[in-house]
């Protein structure tokens, strides 16, 4: 049998309209479970005015959600069946002539036409469903300077690793995924380990935690657990919302754990220390290490099948290009990739809901439980959570375990 490009075309759109179905059906059985009886393990998180706010929140989502992503897929759509990647192609070719930074011009069309296309909905979410709930402190002129600066590191950073991509793929050939691999790998690890000091700081000042009961009691049990850490910073989440986290970012000496600001003002002190036990479990038992790992074969196995395809001229005739080129062979590939992507990621969030559980254990066992089930219903309450997901929307979409399963086994 030959495969035609407008059997590739159909082939895209069908990846297209089942991914957006999958989606619709998952919110849709999920939001069936927004009134379902809360477990009795979370019967003591919400009052009833703020269990009712709580419902009001998922609810409002929901409609949002229904409404941005059928926009987003029409769109799409609209985009396949006018020959939009036709227009934009040469739209960008009416710009330069060389390959390189046609590629990079077509890319950069697409990006900002679909940041700005989607300005709308992010501006609604932002500016009345979490100013409505009371999350919301972000203002127009942080959220604007925060999206320049986005914009900023897409260039820069994007630029310059499509420019690699594409250069190696014009001066080696088809084994140019080889040099792409280890150069993405190195770039990952750099960013894992420098994520802190380089990214961070465009967009939130972090400061050291200052002297005090919650840095002796960091430190105490750091060195109980034989756990080196002496880099404990507080970051200004409260410029942009009420909702709290804390994470670790880094490697060796350059580890480090960051608070955010509202994290501190919610819990007391044990209950901070108890979700760094949580964090610090996740070093122990080498999560991060294997989440590293993953990810690299990841791209690995995505380059690899890349270089076997990107050369066809099918891939680009299926979008009404004739002339072949790198970027619309590229932006077949992702499409026709994702369900390849879509089974890997339900691998991750396996592996990963199995090693929260793992976190939640050494934390156990070198805390006490209490304080993170304490810490765990407060940022659960304060951020209106969903307590009664269904299973399904769980077990597709959850990189934790739900609030009842957590808490099941830390009892």
């Amino acid at each position: 049998m030959i495969i035609s490009p407008q059997i590739i075309f159909y082939i895209l759109i069908s990846i297209i309209v089942l991914n957006f179905i999958k989606d619709y059906f998952l919110d849709y059985i999920n939001a069936k479970f927004f009134n379902k009886k809360i477990p009795e393990n979370l019967n003591d998180i919400y009052d009833k005015e703020k269990y009712q706010k709580s419902q009001d929140y998922k609810k409002t989502l929901y409609k949002f959600g229904k409404v941005s992503k059928f926009y987003s897929f029409t769109i799409l759509l609209l985009f396949f069946f006018f020959d939009g990647f036709l227009y934009v192609d040469n739209l960008a070719r009416s710009f330069f002539e060389s390959e390189l930074l046609i590629s990079l011009g077509f890319f950069g069309i697409i990006f900002f036409g679909s940041d700005i296309l989607n300005l709308p909905f992010s501006l609604y979410n932002i500016f009345v469903i979490e100013e409505k709930f009371g999350f919301n402190k972000t203002t127009l002129k942080t959220y604007f300077f925060d999206k320049i600066k986005s914009w900023f590191i897409t260039i820069l950073f994007g630029g310059s690793v499509l420019s690699f991509i594409i250069w190696q793929f014009e001066t080696v050939g088809k084994d140019f995924w080889i040099i792409v691999w280890v150069f993405i790998t190195i770039i990952s690890v750099m960013i894992n380990g420098f994520y802190a000091q380089i990214i961070v700081p465009i967009f939130n000042k972090q400061t050291k935690l200052e002297e005090g009961n919650l840095k002796n009691d960091i430190e105490k049990y750091s060195k109980k657990v034989g756990f080196d850490l002496s880099n404990i910073f507080v970051i200004d989440g409260s410029k942009r919302s009420t909702k709290a986290n804390a994470y670790f970012s880094g490697f060796g000496k350059l580890k480090r754990v960051t608070l955010y600001d509202t994290l501190i003002n919610k819990l007391n002190d044990n209950q901070i220390v108890a979700v760094i036990a949580h964090e610090i479990g996740h070093y122990k038992k080498n999560h991060i290490i294997f989440n590293i790992t993953f990810s690299i074969i990841q791209t690995g196995l995505m380059l690899y099948i890349l270089s076997l395809l990107i050369n066809m001229p099918i891939f680009s005739q299926a979008l009404g290009i004739q002339n072949h080129s790198f970027h619309i062979g590229l932006i077949t590939f992702s499409f026709l990739y994702t369900p390849v992507s879509e089974i890997l990621s339900l691998v991750n969030n396996i592996f990963s809901r199995k090693f929260e559980f793992q976190a939640d254990n050494y934390a156990k066992q070198t805390f006490e439980s209490k304080y993170l089930i304490e810490a765990l219903k407060i940022l659960s309450k304060d951020s209106l959570s969903n307590l009664t997901p269904h299973p399904k929307y769980v077990w597709w979409h959850y990189s934790h375990p739900t609030l009842a399963q957590r808490i099941n086994r830390l009892q």
